[in-house]
């Protein structure tokens, strides 16, 4: 179904904003980085392409459009310093970002990392240690996985080195970042296929150093997965003793992707360094779950304590269709948020419709 102007005006979103497309025919667009000058850049892993967009006359909608890079499965994207760093299936690339917005040619970094199986989605984020993390995927929906780089967060320099295993037991942590003011590191994990409709809930996790997430073996607040024995001759029981619970749970099936925190002046000071997740979407779910923007509140000590629907209304005519699965999602230089769709090829603008020219929010509201 198409992401048509109509139904992207029927999307439904707090007081204040407003749903517009930044973006559109740009075929599958997944993951999203934004320069500080408002340049985008959007990645279609089918392809294996790199878009650069840019609104030049500041109108909230891009109206330049070119491809800057090409490599079999680019997917995850992370800015800094003047350079954009990629991310394939086993490789790792650099380039430097030219005064136009194009790229130098890629510089290959890593081309070893593990293979993909079912989950293929490397991402790529910056944390405030000026280190590269890398999320790689288990490769299948719950096994024992051979490579101990599968399943799990890897941390590396931006010259290619230092590469190591930060956090495990992850099956699929495509969406993760760092909270603005105590940059504790959180990550929204994909929970088990097979369970029912009802498990495995997606996790929002706090990622810590040297910390096992339990998968495939527990999950949620310890539950077993039957499936899967533990190793060393442990219970699930003891298993679930050594591993990290999560901070929240949220439906089964949502499939969290992109996930970013607010950091800019933009929105009104109640929505400042919550994190907003894009649920792609069920797919094997009786009652679809997802399909829609969610904010995780946190509090003023900088603890999530709720998920709340930010913007909702893809899935129509009784939740039996939808015109978009939400995908990548990154903060516009301007303090909006940019939202691929890779159902029907759109880059959706959240803004927040009382910004003044520049970003800056003119309403006053009431803080938490």
């Amino acid at each position: 179904m198409e992401a048509t102007d109509a139904r992207v005006a029927q999307l439904k979103a707090p007081a204040g904003f407003a749903v517009t497309k930044f973006a559109d025919k740009l075929e599958k667009p997944r993951m999203l980085a934004v320069a500080p000058n408002g340049d985008v850049y959007v990645s279609n892993r089918d392809k294996g392409t790199i878009t650069l967009l840019r609104d030049t006359n500041k109108d909230g909608k891009a109206d330049l459009t070119k491809q800057v890079a090409q490599r079999d499965n680019l997917h995850g994207l992370a800015l800094k310093d003047g350079k954009l760093y990629l991310a394939a299936v086993r490789e790792v690339y650099s380039a430097d970002v030219k005064a136009d917005g194009t790229l130098t040619e890629l510089k290959t970094l890593y081309k070893d990392l593990p293979d993909a199986g079912q989950h293929p989605n490397r991402t790529l984020n910056f944390g405030p240690d000026g280190k590269l993390y890398l999320s790689v995927g288990s490769t299948c929906n719950a096994c024992d996985e051979p490579n101990k780089e599968n399943a799990t967060l890897l941390e590396i320099k931006p010259d290619g080195s230092g590469r190591r295993v930060v956090a495990k037991g992850l099956r699929n942590t495509i969406g993760f970042g760092w909270h603005p003011t105590t940059k504790v590191l959180y990550g929204f994990d994909h929970g088990i296929d097979w369970l029912g409709d009802e498990d495995q809930r997606e996790e929002l996790n706090e990622l810590k150093e040297g910390a096992d997430y339990g998968w495939p073996y527990v999950f949620a607040d310890g539950k077993a997965n039957p499936a899967d024995e533990p190793p060393g001759g442990m219970t699930h029981e003891q298993y679930a003793a050594k591993t990290e619970k999560p901070k929240l749970l949220y439906t089964a099936h949502a499939a969290p992707l992109g996930m970013v925190f607010n950091t800019g002046g933009q929105f009104p000071k109640e929505y400042h360094h919550d994190a907003f997740v894009t649920m792609h979407g069920s797919w094997n779910r009786a009652e679809p779950s997802g399909y829609k923007i969610v904010r995780v509140h946190f509090n003023d000590q900088g603890q999530p304590e709720k998920f709340e629907d930010f913007v909702t209304g893809w899935l129509v005519n009784n939740n039996k269709e939808q015109f978009g699965r939400v995908c990548g999602i990154a903060q516009h230089a301007d303090g909006s948020l940019l939202v691929s769709d890779d159902a029907n090829g759109v880059i959706y603008r959240v803004a927040y419709a009382a910004a003044a020219p520049g970003g800056k929010s003119v309403k006053k509201t009431r803080s938490r």
